[in-house]
């Protein structure tokens, strides 16, 4: 972007970019501290991204050694040797000190004993209560405010960050000294329920300023939905049935395998669901734990507990995958400093490994990095001193004006390599090769600059996913094994040379590497 001066500039300690979970804990947590907070967000603070559509369960587990033992244990077996005890310890800790704070701003229920449970949440009251607490604890919240790019002093130092104004119109910057992403993953536009705003963003304004991604190639989650549908509450699926279209059933087993299964028969033709075996007093519970689950069947007709129905996989990409920029310490600094990350932006590999978080595991790991980097943040800020002088962009694909390809035209196409279940889900060398091939030509033509209808915000979107899905495929074609969520065809089962986290960076020339096995050190 070229310097100018904006229609809004700001100074503050800490930039928070993004209003999720994540985002809210890390403004509570930077504000703890006695920072100044300025949190922007995309959307709407409290409204966007995944957990205000949802009902978040949480990692929930009694301060009781053999208790908390148990479930990183539990956890420790399905991550393929690559997530990290005292890491899972950490986040497990932090959610049980963390949740009884909201008393006053949540209603958390409770149970026939009298006893307050803190465990699940309704979403939308949650993001709301956590919007509440964000300006109550005086952080200034700039809604509809999206960042394009992270800025540097003169030094090199990161500076803060610009953006757009989305209703007012016009440029935003804010000079801070640290800046905390908790700009969610990257689902490439699935059209998923609360997804929308999640398009890699974070990864992308990281990058340019020199940071590494993890676990990227861990990026191919799959849920299962209501075809025609974009709800991805998938709990009532673990009671279903499942026919193809002649009526004969399937095979498909809950467990593991559920996704896989569902995926081969799915690529044979339309499989169709069977709900008539949810106990009663699960159907009862339905509207307060996921209340919007029942309104895509009632716009259509359908009553999914007497009828069946035909249903799809949707790609969650990194939402519920596991890949995002990499921390380095205990405060999830990336490795460029005064640069931190929270929530789905961050690979959640210390407490996920090489399978999905699902979403206890992930809703711990939102509140808990978010806390953990706003701390981090503002104590860097804070002893650091404001940046001085001009500031300047990273300089990056998509920030100028052009006449290059739109935007939507490229995004189909980035959505041709990512969506399907015979390319991402299913993954063999040559079509990964047949991928990159198509995505490095995309990122050719993005270098002819916006199309002419494009906005800033919808320029920098298919940027970052462009980018986005390069990383992803590249990691997945450097890990030559199969290990947890990547399954390769051409090279089945673990190869103990792959046990250590693959990291990718680069933007016009993609790399990648092998870092073996090491625990990330509490800090001195």
């Amino acid at each position: 972007m070229k310097a100018h001066t904006p229609a809004l500039a700001l100074d503050a300690d800490v930039l928070i970019i993004g209003g999720g979970l994540a985002g809210t804990w890390a403004a509570i947590g930077a504000a703890r501290e006695g920072a100044r907070v300025i949190l922007v967000d995309k959307g709407y603070c409290g409204t966007s991204g995944v957990t205000a559509t949802a009902g978040p369960g949480h990692w929930w587990v009694p301060p009781l050694p053999e208790a908390r033992e148990a479930a990183i244990d539990k956890r420790l077996a399905t991550a393929y040797g690559l997530a990290d005890r005292r890491w899972m310890a950490r986040a497990i800790d932090t959610t049980w000190t963390s949740l009884p704070g909201l008393a006053g701003y949540y209603d958390f229920p409770r149970d026939d004993a009298g006893v307050t449970q803190y465990r699940g949440l309704r979403g939308p009251e949650y993001l709301r209560a956590l919007r509440s607490r964000v300006l109550d604890s005086g952080v200034t919240v700039l809604d509809h405010h999206p960042a394009l790019e992270l800025l540097h002093d003169a030094h090199g130092r990161l500076a803060g960050a610009r953006g757009w104004r989305r209703q007012a119109s016009g440029r935003w910057q804010v000079r801070a000294g640290a800046v905390v992403l908790a700009t969610g993953g990257c689902a490439f536009l699935s059209r998923l329920l609360g997804c929308h705003t999640n398009t890699g963003d974070g990864y992308l304004m990281a990058a340019e300023a020199g940071a590494e991604l993890s676990g990227m190639e861990f990026s191919n989650y799959y849920c299962i939905a209501a075809a025609g549908s974009t709800m991805t509450r998938s709990m009532v699926y673990t009671f279903g049935d499942y026919y193809d279209d002649a009526g004969r059933a399937l095979h498909i087993p809950q467990g593991p395998g559920f996704t896989d299964a569902l995926a081969k028969a799915l690529l044979q033709g339309p499989v169709f669901a069977d709900l008539s075996a949810i106990p009663a007093h699960v159907r009862a519970r339905l509207p307060s734990i996921q209340p919007n689950l029942m309104l895509p069947f009632d716009r259509r007709g359908i009553d999914p507990f007497r009828q069946r129905f035909e249903v799809t996989l949707h790609a969650e990409g990194t939402i519920r995958g596991v890949g995002g920029l990499r921390v380095i310490d205990d405060d999830c600094q990336t490795v460029v400093p005064g640069l931190y990350v929270a929530g789905d932006a961050a690979s959640r590999e210390p407490i996920a490994g090489a399978t999905s978080g699902g979403g206890a595991q992930n809703s711990a790991w939102a509140l808990s990095t978010g806390q953990w980097a706003g701390r981090g943040a503002a104590r860097t800020a804070l002893d650091n001193g404001a940046p001085e002088g001009p500031l300047n962009g990273f300089g990056g694909v998509g920030l100028g004006t052009g006449q290059g390809t739109p935007g939507v035209e490229l995004v189909a196409q980035i959505q041709a390599e990512v969506h399907p279940l015979d390319k991402n889900l299913f993954r063999h060398g040559q079509q990964l090769q047949q991928s990159l091939a198509a995505l490095d030509n995309v990122w050719d033509r993005l270098q002819q600059g916006p199309g002419r209808n494009d906005t800033p915000l919808r320029a920098r979107e298919t940027v970052a996913m462009a980018a986005t899905a390069r990383w992803c495929y590249r990691a997945a074609l450097a890990r030559r094994e199969s290990r947890g969520m990547h399954q390769r065809s051409d090279l089945p089962g673990q190869n103990p040379a792959f046990d250590g986290h693959l990291r990718v960076g680069g933007l016009d020339q993609p790399w990648t590497r092998l870092d073996p096995l090491t625990a990330l050190e509490p800090l001195a």
